[in-house]
């Protein structure tokens, strides 16, 4: 059986019947370019083939009924006249702030739907399980109601419910490259602009890994806030100095001067954002050219910073790039905005199978339970599946 024809299986047995379409929006890893998203950066994501399946049906009220395997076990009602947040349905609350931004920028849902939602990927794992949904939710209405939303508005609408409806300052990356991704290629995506190119991902004898740590973290009330106030505090200062819109517009060799300006704690934060964008460029580089083993090696510099400057790792993602690298990846780090989550690694493809019980292994010795591998190819945005 197909996933098409499992997801129409399963929407069939809850609402008695068919579907009138079935959707796919991929998750995202972002090999390079990590918390710079929200300072105008250049970030290199990929849309994976691992992702949220979506049916819909019509109806004739103004409820949206969902249901969802990986995220409840109930069904959930949405009134289109209350959109209001549901502390009590969380994941539902994606949902809800897909129609209340619509509703706000102008566009009418005139009536609900039934809807069905399953993921196979994990859930507060780095893998923008919740962009993948809010993209879903946009593309479905959009092809319903002839809304006319191009794509680049698709992501920027998912963000506005990240930012505005849930309470999380993230940036434009993850709904971006969810809705723009296309199969074999990475997008190298200028935040600031908004203009990108694909980069073609072709990793020869290697084989792209992701690990989940299993610690599960809520974006919302993480530090992820706190590092984006420090940020923006630091920018505020630097303007002062600099002629300067975003942090990404300065350079390695301002280093020095900054240094002077900022308290120590600021300064890292600073060096982390400038030095990232530059081995960001550099990665594109190296991937057009095929010179894998370098682009590895500016992933590894990539953690190091993450861990050092930025402080968004943590033990688990530590322990699991570390034991990545002494198992045989030639590179890697985390991806994501960090406290747990997801890494990435780059692994020659005859050492993958041995790799992973290794690890895991390891892993359980050091942190007390498993990590999970997985595997995944590249993919196209968020779409139907005819």
């Amino acid at each position: 059986m197909t996933i098409k024809d499992h997801i129409k299986h399963r929407f069939a047995a809850i609402y008695n019947t068919p579907p009138v379409a079935v959707y796919f929006s991929p998750g995202r890893v972002n090999l390079i370019g990590e918390h710079i998203d929200y300072h105008g950066g250049l970030v290199l994501p990929v849309a994976l083939s691992i992702g949220t399946y979506g049916a819909y049906s019509l109806r004739d009220d103004d409820e949206v009924r969902l249901y969802s395997t990986g995220y409840s076990d109930y069904p959930i009602t949405i009134n289109l006249g209350d959109l209001s947040k549901d502390s009590f349905t969380g994941w539902a609350n994606y949902v809800r702030g897909v129609f209340q931004v619509l509703k706000d920028e102008g566009y009418h849902v005139p009536h609900g739907l039934n809807l069905y939602l399953e993921s196979d990927m994990p859930t507060s794992g780095g893998l923008s399980s919740s962009s993948s949904l809010e993209l879903l939710i946009i593309k479905m209405l959009n092809d319903i109601f002839n809304f006319g939303i191009d794509r680049t508005k698709m992501a920027v609408l998912g963000k506005k419910v990240e930012n505005e409806y849930i309470g999380v300052l993230t940036g434009i990356m993850d709904q971006f490259v969810i809705a723009n991704g296309k199969k074999n290629n990475a997008l190298l995506l200028n935040t600031n602009t908004l203009k990108f190119d694909y980069i073609p991902l072709d990793l020869k004898d290697y084989q792209l890994v992701i690990v989940n740590t299993n610690k599960r973290r809520g974006l919302a009330d993480s530090k992820y806030n706190e590092r984006w106030n420090e940020t923006m505090g630091a920018l505020k200062t630097l303007k002062n100095h600099f002629k300067i819109n975003n942090l990404t517009e300065l350079k390695s060799s301002d280093l020095p001067q900054i240094e002077k300006l900022l308290d120590p704690l600021l300064f890292r934060r600073v060096r982390h954002i400038i030095t990232e964008q530059e081995r960001t460029l550099e990665s594109a580089m190296l991937l057009k050219e095929g010179k894998i083993e370098e682009f590895a090696k500016l992933l590894t510099a990539s953690h190091n910073s993450l861990r050092d400057d930025y402080e968004v790792t943590g033990l688990e993602l530590d322990t699991i790039v570390l034991l990545l690298l002494e198992t045989g990846a030639i590179g890697a780090r985390m991806t994501g905005a960090g406290f747990g989550g997801c890494a990435i690694a780059i692994v020659p493809k005859e050492k993958v199978e041995k790799q992973a019980p290794l690890v895991i292994d390891l892993y359980k010795k050091v942190i007390g339970y498993a990590p999970s591998f997985f595997a995944s190819d590249s993919s196209d945005g968020t779409h139907e599946l005819k």
